[in-house]
């Protein structure tokens, strides 16, 4: 690995101030750790940053976050706290042979003494080879490595790597904290936004917790002149409308998923709403989501009302029928049928249990009562013989025994008493007492 990675000088880092006509958000861009917005968790005294500023000492890390919250800003800053050298890579436009050349000048200003912060943007872009590559040179403190990613490390980078980096969580940025980035992009330009003070609000609701977003926005506002502050509908119509942050392949993708169906269990009809609306607004596949709510309706609810599987089918073909967006509404109705239902898990509970059984026990023979006698030799045998006929049994039920000799009677399936499965339960427990007599 130190042979592939032997090489020439690392990229330059950029300059530390930037030029006077440099975007807004460079220009912006915080001088110390305690300029940061919105991170105090990790900046502050308290926080893992702060702990290690104080100690003079870091180790390696992953910052995870959203875009725009301060991950390149923030390694740039722990490299001057403690005073290190600092390069960085984008893994969107570097390889192997940016790697050789940072790690080689690395290892050759250690040997004088100087020691090196590899800043590495979005570092989930590096295959599993690739980020193997990087394990020696952290673990002999040739580099101390600060990745970026907006993805889950968890699912993006290896676990051998993560095992030597402490994985820290950049906030979204709120509202406060936008409004701070505002009131400093003010003092830097030295006028106001040409806004209304409606239309402030929008805009930074509009930056979805992204400050290099909302700086840039802010940007467009101040190159213009505008003969009076823009409303919200102006502003919307001046401004680009901002897409969602979401990934249909992604973290973002289950996160929501995972919360629709949560709220559903949870019987919040007004938050499976908006997860619904989140992730349909997003561009979601509306088939994923009635495959889901499909789901949770055979899942969450069973038996307890048999009619929310009905509804998600109805939905499902209203959806087929409608097109988009008129089907879309018979896809909320179910989400909200689902969430509003009754709800019980016990046919969910059953089917485990009873797989499990049947991996368990085997190919046991099911009792000769019920078993089919269509020869004569099975006849002979025994199959057959003993067969009760129900529907001609007192109250259509005879009470024989269904199970394997081996096995004996199980019970898999446990109703609840809340809704449909309340009668469900009484009709058992009449079974049950019939079976004792």
């Amino acid at each position: 690995m130190a042979d592939l990675f032997a090489g020439i000088d690392p990229p330059p880092a950029p300059p530390a101030d930037p030029a006077p006509d440099a975007p807004l958000a460079d220009r912006l861009r915080p001088r110390t750790l305690a300029d940061v917005v919105g991170q105090t968790h990790l900046t502050g005294p308290d926080g893992a940053i702060g702990r290690m500023v104080a100690a003079g000492r870091l180790s390696s890390m992953i910052l995870w976050g959203p875009p725009g919250t301060g991950k390149t800003t923030t390694a740039r800053l722990l490299a001057d706290a403690v005073g290190l050298r600092f390069v960085a890579i984008s893994a969107v436009f570097s390889g192997v042979a940016d790697l050789k050349k940072a790690f080689a000048e690395a290892r050759d200003h250690a040997q004088l003494g100087k020691r090196t912060l590899l800043f590495v943007d979005e570092i989930h872009r590096f295959n599993r080879a690739q980020q193997d590559g990087f394990l020696p040179y952290v673990e002999d403190g040739t580099v101390t490595l600060v990745g970026a990613t907006t993805e889950n490390p968890s699912f993006e980078l290896n676990a051998a790597l993560l095992s030597r980096a402490q994985v820290l969580i950049l906030h979204r940025l709120d509202r406060d904290a936008l409004e701070l980035l505002l009131t400093r992009a003010e003092a830097v330009m030295e006028r106001p936004l040409p806004v209304t003070d409606a239309a402030r609000d929008a805009l930074v609701a509009s930056a979805d917790g992204d400050g290099r977003f909302l700086l840039n926005q802010a940007e467009t506002l101040f190159s213009v002149d505008l003969p009076e502050p823009l409303d919200p509908a102006g502003l919307s119509a001046f401004l680009q409308r901002r897409v969602a942050v979401y990934d249909k392949d992604r973290e973002g993708h289950y996160n929501l998923i995972s919360a629709l169906h949560k709220s559903i269990r949870g019987s919040d009809p007004q938050a499976a709403l908006y997860y619904l609306a989140r992730m349909l607004t997003a561009g979601e596949d509306p088939l994923f989501l009635l495959r889901r709510l499909v789901r949770a309706a055979v899942e969450d609810i069973g038996l307890a009302d048999p009619q929310a599987l009905t509804q998600c089918i109805a939905a499902r073909d209203s959806y087929d029928f409608l097109g988009s967006p008129e089907g879309e509404l018979a896809i909320a109705q179910a989400c909200v049928y689902l969430a509003t239902a009754p709800k019980s898990n016990a046919v969910y509970k059953a089917q485990k249990a009873a797989w499990k059984t049947a991996r368990e026990t085997g190919s046991l023979m099911p009792p000769d009562n019920i078993l089919n006698a269509p020869t004569k030799l099975m006849k002979q045998i025994g199959y057959g013989q003993g067969y009760e006929y129900d529907h001609d049994a007192e109250g259509g039920f005879s009470g024989a025994n269904y199970w394997p000799d081996a096995l004996g009677p199980q019970r898999f399936y446990e109703p609840t008493e809340r809704g449909f499965e309340k009668r469900i339960a009484e009709r058992l427990a009449w079974w049950d007492e019939r079976r004792r007599r």
